[in-house]
């Protein structure tokens, strides 16, 4: 059995896979602001649901820089300098506890997930933030697994600002004072597709991704504002930058657990 845990700027799931990728018990609480607060109730919840039970990997996503297994910086819950596997340590015997970005595992998973796969994709979560993970040949990219797409600079409304800083879910409810489940009417939508659109105008010339998936919470309304959202990008981008294909993420809020499963797979010994 392998236990996943992806933590989100607001609430964490905690979820198990069989070894042949059968989705378990699943467990979900707010995430505490506190690191320490987090790591209690993590600690007991791992103790609880699995202690005494055979478990391959404990695999945590966190939603920021992950260096050596260390959140270097967490944006939205202003984490820094967080070795969250050595906090755990010991918490299921000698479990592996491995540590990675969200967004990186939520693009392995959706672009495992895809047939083909892809030779190149880029997952874009657009929730409480917006994170990207960039995959090549079905593994994430090893030179951009640090990439920061939604922190990527970029001119809206005409100052130069953070690309989530406009463009997420948060800032959407912000905006328009309405979750993206109150919006209906397709004027605001075609804002919202244009706001996501900067970010895209600024990476897709970079990276050329054969695919963008779109995920996260304001991945499940995708229908509403993607074909706005390619109009523009063939519209705006140069000639010779293909619009790449864009693609609503298979689990828009599971991918991250998922995405846990086959980071196990790909880096516990077989």
């Amino acid at each position: 059995m392998l236990v996943t845990v992806d933590t989100g700027g607001t609430k964490t799931l905690v979820a198990s896979f069989s070894e042949d990728g059968v989705i378990g018990d699943q467990i979900k609480f707010p995430t505490p602001p506190n690191q320490h607060d987090y790591v209690e109730l993590l600690r007991e919840t791992l103790h609880k649901q699995y202690g005494g039970r055979r478990v391959e990997a404990v695999v945590i996503a966190l939603p920021g820089i992950i260096k050596d297994g260390i959140a270097v910086w967490c944006n939205n819950l202003k984490w820094s300098n967080f070795d969250v596997a050595k906090a755990l340590e010991g918490v299921l015997g000698s479990t592996p506890i491995l540590v990675e970005n969200d967004a990186n595992l939520a693009g392995l998973a959706e672009t495992r997930m895809l047939k083909p796969i892809p030779v190149s994709s880029l997952y874009v979560t657009i929730s409480t933030g917006i994170g990207t993970g960039i995959t090549t040949n079905g593994k994430i990219d090893p030179g951009l697994r640090l990439s920061e797409g939604g922190r990527s600079l970029v001119e809206f409304d005409g100052v130069v600002r953070e690309w989530e800083s406009f463009a997420s879910g948060q800032s959407i409810h912000i905006t328009y004072g309405r979750y993206a489940s109150e919006i209906h009417d397709k004027r605001t939508w075609n804002q919202i597709a244009d706001r996501i659109s900067r970010g895209f105008l600024a990476i897709v010339p970079i990276l050329q991704p054969d695919v963008v998936i779109i995920g996260g919470s304001i991945g499940t309304y995708f229908d509403q504002y993607a074909p706005q959202l390619e109009a523009v990008l063939r519209e705006k981008l140069p000639p010779h930058i293909p619009c790449p294909e864009f693609k609503q993420a298979q689990h828009p809020e599971q991918a991250v657990i998922y995405g846990c499963y086959y980071y196990a797979l790909d880096n516990l010994p077989r």
